[in-house]
């Protein structure tokens, strides 16, 4: 783990198999746990943080892929979930290990492909986690995966189809895939959100 960050991480997060793609490019300080890259995530994304998520790294000193998340003893698994909030991103990514996978809603499997774009000086003027850009909205929770999100427009888009106004009731009215902007990111302080989850 970096001290109090001097550096900032700049991501490119993209959502996998959708054309065309969905994705964000967001900045957060290098002193990031993976649970506050998770929140930051969870909000330039759009996602309502619902369900349970892990990711997945490299570890390049022994070549062994780790699950980062929310160890769950329920949850049968032959391999350890690190809990996110105990492991620091400049721990793994870097230059080198630039790679990882963010999967979120186990059920749905929406999984997101995570590339670190650049490491550069922080700037004492801005607040930090940044989103910088992204295209095209967030699915809606619990749609169904890719094949139901694929669903989900063409039903939105013929108003003849018997589930249309139905799935317009669902998502309060209406849903414009293509619409996303990024001066419209709120994030939250992921200190505040793991009290919510984890205390209340």
């Amino acid at each position: 783990m970096i001290g109090k960050s001097v550096l900032v991480f700049q991501f490119k997060i993209t959502l996998e198999g959708i054309k065309p793609p969905i994705w964000r490019r967001i900045q957060v300080p290098a002193d990031y746990s993976f649970w506050d890259l998770h929140v930051a995530i969870q909000d330039a994304m759009g996602w309502d943080d619902y369900h349970l998520h892990e990711f997945k790294i490299l570890d390049p000193n022994i070549q062994t892929t780790l699950r980062i998340g929310i160890p769950d003893e329920d949850f049968d698994c032959s391999q350890e979930m690190l809990a996110g909030w105990d492991v620091y991103i400049s721990d793994y990514f870097n230059e080198k290990n630039p790679l990882a996978t963010y999967i979120y809603d186990f059920g749905d499997g929406w999984t997101h492909r995570i590339r670190l774009e650049k490491i550069e000086s922080l700037l004492p003027d801005r607040n930090y986690p940044l989103c910088l850009s992204g295209k095209r909205a967030c699915p809606p929770e619990d749609v169904g995966g890719i094949w139901g999100y694929e669903n989900f427009l063409d039903i939105i888009r013929d108003p003849k189809h018997e589930e249309h106004e139905r799935m317009l009731e669902w998502v309060n009215g209406g849903y414009d895939p293509e619409n996303f902007e990024t001066g419209k990111v709120e994030f939250s302080d992921p200190n505040e959100r793991w009290k919510f989850a984890f205390l209340e």
